[in-house]
């Protein structure tokens, strides 16, 4: 058990590669594809089991470095020749996103269940190997290693959108890669950049991501060092005006792949946001805020009016994602400890409420092959769970109380108003959250209201036992949080305290310290 709990982010990490070897080996004989579909659930629901741990034991004084309060570090010799190291460690922000992909990751697997029948075999080994990827960018204490989990992720999603995606699936691939491809770039540009400085002044070849937490950067040089991080991290979120590629990328993805590109790819140039760039380079976040801010209020509100124009279901939701992530970066670059913890939890909340949204879509797809608004109506009628689970999730986007949507946008307009010299912008902020309600309700209403007319939708199947397994655990979580916020604030008390004295020293009353008993 030791060994297991001093080791755990590498097992978590590197498990879904137990699925990857275990189907590679399984025989190629015709009649498979429902044994690799076995092993590839089975290991990736025993992925999330195995990081609960995580959150049980997060405040066990054993496991924290007293130093920096990471929980879980690991530290081992890589590339001694650059001065790469094998370091792993979390804190409450990384440990509640490793929870979300590792569950997200099986409920997306688990949805491929029917929807997938040609190339099985590779489209789950490309699944686990994206689980890798982005569980080792949440992990990673290291630059040098943050940057190769964040390289290996793009391939697999790469191939899952232009393999098995839609007409234009090679097109919306290659935009992506594309985009994505150009953002690392600037992105390893500027960690060339802190890598080098950090030598000058400490002597030492490192990329540690916590000793660089501590440089007290030049400011000019943090000013060109944050354009390069900004342009890598906003083009992943995507941020206004590097947003184009996401709706390609989500229209012509499998289901499962706009599943988890929404609930946690997106989430990854948010969190190098929260990790990176604000800690680091503080003053240069700062200088560039009010530039920052107006991105994402444009972000917010052109999202949700292109959203309002959609007639493609996916690509209403696509938008959605916009004028959504919009506000998570809002509250973020503020930088208030309410609003920064707002949209900290409003990542997870996206990551919920956006994927059963792309669940739903795609269970509607998978039965009568098309998205297109207008070729439903009155499917409550003859799919009543589906239009009770419809309903929840689209409160949940909408931010209704009680439901998790509410506590994050509440909390992100709170902070952003604590601050008087930005209150404007939590009234734009407030615009997006009606024109969010205007949107998701006549989707709602269009598709589960009015007349039965069509024949082609009056005989179609309510949801079956492993589609209401999906959502479960979705809508556990929205309730959850919509009620009892506390269980997941507690574990983001304390880092969101240090990046905002990092970033705005001594202008804010801290939040709430997390209480850690020791022996």
């Amino acid at each position: 058990m030791s060994f297991f709990m001093e080791n755990i982010l590498t097992i978590v990490c590197f498990f879904p590669l137990l699925g990857v070897v275990l189907i590679v080996l399984w025989p190629r004989r015709e009649g498979q594809e429902d044994a690799v579909r076995w092993i590839a659930n089975i290991v990736a629901f025993s992925g999330f089991l195995i990081s609960l741990p995580l959150i049980t034991l997060f405040n066990d004084p054993q496991y924290i470095e007293a130093d920096s309060g990471m929980r879980f570090v690991i530290r081992a010799n890589w590339i001694d020749a650059i001065g790469a190291q094998y370091s792993f460690g979390v804190d409450g922000i990384s440990m509640l996103l490793i929870l979300l992909t590792t569950l997200m990751g099986f409920i997306a697997i688990l949805s491929s269940w029917s929807a997938i029948t040609e190339r099985v075999r590779e489209y789950y080994c490309y699944f686990l190997l994206l689980q890798v990827g982005m569980l080792g960018v949440f992990m990673a204490l290291d630059f040098f290693l943050f940057y190769v989990f964040w390289e290996v992720m793009l391939v697999p999603m790469y191939f899952i959108i232009g393999v098995w995606g839609g007409p234009r699936k090679l097109y919306a691939a290659i935009k992506f890669f594309l985009y994505t491809l150009a953002g690392s770039v600037l992105l390893l540009l500027g960690i060339l950049a802190l890598y080098f400085y950090q030598h000058s002044v400490t002597g030492v070849w490192s990329f540690d991501i916590l000793v660089m937490q501590q440089l007290d950067i030049p400011v000019d040089l943090q000013w060109w060092i944050f354009l390069a991080l900004f342009l890598g991290f906003a083009i992943k979120v995507p941020m206004f005006p590097f947003h184009t590629w996401l709706p390609d990328a989500h229209v012509e993805a499998p289901t499962a792949g706009s599943v988890i590109l929404a609930a946690i790819l997106l989430k990854m140039g948010t969190y190098g946001f929260v990790r990176l760039s604000l800690p680091i380079l503080p003053q240069a976040s700062m200088t560039f805020l009010n530039f920052l801010l107006v991105l994402c209020v444009i972000g917010i509100i052109y999202g949700a009016l292109v959203a309002m124009m959609q007639q493609d279901m996916k690509k209403l939701v696509a938008y959605s994602s916009v004028s959504h992530l919009g506000f998570c970066m809002l509250g973020v670059f503020v930088a208030t400890p309410l609003a920064l913890e707002g949209g900290i939890l409003q990542m997870i909340n996206h990551g919920i409420s956006t994927g059963a949204l792309f669940l739903i879509v795609g269970i509607i797809y998978e039965r009568r092959h098309t998205r297109m608004i207008a070729d439903f109506g009155g499917l409550s009628q003859n799919m009543p769970v589906f239009a009770v689970v419809f309903l929840i999730m689209t409160l949940s986007s909408i931010g209704m109380p009680t439901l998790n949507g509410f506590i994050g946008e509440y909390m992100v307009l709170q902070g952003v108003f604590a601050d008087p010299v930005y209150r404007l912008w939590a009234v734009f902020g407030a615009v997006g959250i009606v024109l969010g309600a205007a949107y998701m309700l006549w989707f709602y209403q269009r598709v589960m209201f009015g007349p039965l007319d069509n024949p082609e939708n009056q005989s179609l199947p309510d949801l079956n036992l492993r589609e209401v397994a999906t959502f479960v655990p979705l809508i556990i979580l929205a309730f959850w949080i919509g009620l009892y916020p506390n269980t997941f604030l507690d574990y983001l008390h304390d880092p969101v305290n240090q990046i905002v004295e990092r970033v705005r020293p001594g202008e804010f009353s801290p939040l709430p310290a997390q209480v850690v008993v020791r022996e």
